[in-house]
């Protein structure tokens, strides 16, 4: 009977799920607020952490940063009705200490010396904090052209922030607040000891060393422009050797290789996200590279044909020869997810991959085969809902 009653438990552990392998948190951008998640281990399926949806505590959150470790995140509320010379309600830096089960538990809020927040990374140490505005700082009440990065750094122990000054002089002999990037820059990448930002204005990537103490310094490649010039580049991505850019109404993927410095050469890479097997797929939106650098996940928001049936919006997927950095269509794709997808992110085990949707607000969820790259359908379903229009996720494996 003991054997017996151990067979069923064991049984029923297996048929249950595995435990909760990792949290998600999904920004909410229509109300203010973060949906969060248990992720189960053995079923990839979603359940919600108790008290979720939590406040984001300002307006419009827009990014989404989980401090190595997991015990605290950062929210970029954006704010509403900010201008190229005043910061908007609600705009600010949110943080949040993370409890046992995933809840969060608000700490303080910070401010970012621009206008207009857009992103935010961290270092790979996570020991410093980069906050993308749109707009620098006034400088004697006049409107500066150029978008900027505040530098924090952050409190190993309480991730609590602390503002970096920009200690190279600006001409007045006064270190300054923030450092300068390209016009209207919306979003920003950390990859080794490099932060790489896209400007919308002229379509640029601005390359900066993360130097001691949290120093910007733009390499001596200065603004890049790729040539010819993208329509409307509409993300970023990167690990250590290559930049990738989704071009939305240009319908390509930008394959840049980084060179000493955090610049870029001459010579780049053009893909198609409908070329092989991908005959179709439209407005490319987001990139992901997977953890082991061997697959590239691309996020296409509509389509020309009905393959998958019913699905607009799609991910396709390719490997990526470890060789000449090819990339190569994986047959079985493109893999359908929601209405207006954004943010995609992969869980800490490397078993699944999940999609923020903005239109419908509901995560996809899909398994992630390691061997060939290949996206299928969760056991118990593949959409789980949210909360209102969604914007990007964020997903951590552990909270020590």
């Amino acid at each position: 009977m003991a054997l017996f009653a151990s067979l069923v438990l064991g049984l029923g552990m297996t048929a249950c799920g595995g435990g909760t392998v990792g949290y998600m948190w999904v920004l909410g951008q229509q109300y203010n607020n973060i949906a969060g998640f248990k992720i189960d281990d053995y079923t990839g399926n979603l359940t919600q952490i108790i008290s979720s949806p939590f406040a984001s505590n300002g307006a419009m959150p827009v990014s989404i940063v989980i401090k190595p470790g997991g015990r605290y995140i950062y929210v970029i509320n954006q704010g509403v009705g900010g201008t190229n010379t005043a910061a908007g309600a609600g705009q600010n830096i949110a943080l949040y200490a993370v409890g046992g089960d995933g809840t969060l538990n608000f700490q303080q809020a910070y401010y970012s010396q621009g206008y207009i927040s857009q992103w935010a990374q961290m270092d790979q140490t996570g020991s410093y904090l980069f906050v993308l505005d749109k707009y620098a700082p006034t400088i004697n009440g006049v409107a500066q052209p150029n978008g900027a990065i505040t530098v924090f750094t952050s409190d190993a122990t309480t991730g609590r922030l602390a503002l970096v000054t920009n200690t190279t002089n600006s001409g007045s002999g006064q270190a300054t607040t923030t450092f300068p990037v390209g016009q209207s820059p919306f979003q920003m990448k950390t990859a080794g000891g490099c932060l790489f930002t896209v400007n919308s204005y002229d379509q640029t990537i601005t390359p900066l060393l993360i130097g001691s103490g949290g120093q910007l310094t733009i390499t001596t490649t200065g603004t890049y422009h790729v040539n010819p010039a993208p329509s409307r580049i509409t993300s970023i991505n990167a690990n250590g050797s290559y930049v990738y850019l989704t071009d939305g109404p240009g319908n390509y993927i930008y394959q840049l290789q980084v060179g000493s410095n955090c610049s870029f050469g001459s010579s780049y890479q053009t893909y198609q996200p409908s070329f092989s097997v991908y005959a179709g797929v439209q407005a490319p939106s987001w990139t992901l590279l997977d953890s082991t650098g061997k697959y590239l996940y691309v996020l296409n928001q509509s389509s020309s044909n009905t393959t998958p049936t019913n699905a607009y919006s799609t991910i396709s997927a390719y490997t990526v020869n470890s060789t000449n950095q090819q990339l190569q269509a994986i047959p079985g794709g493109p893999y359908g997810v929601g209405s207006g997808p954004v943010c995609m992110a992969e869980d800490p085990t490397n078993q699944y991959m999940y999609v923020s949707n903005y239109t419908d607000g509901t995560v996809t969820g899909k398994v992630l085969d390691p061997n060939t790259g290949e996206l299928s359908q969760l056991s118990r379903g593949s959409t789980f809902s949210a909360t209102g229009h969604l914007g990007c996720l964020a997903i951590s494996g552990s909270i020590n």
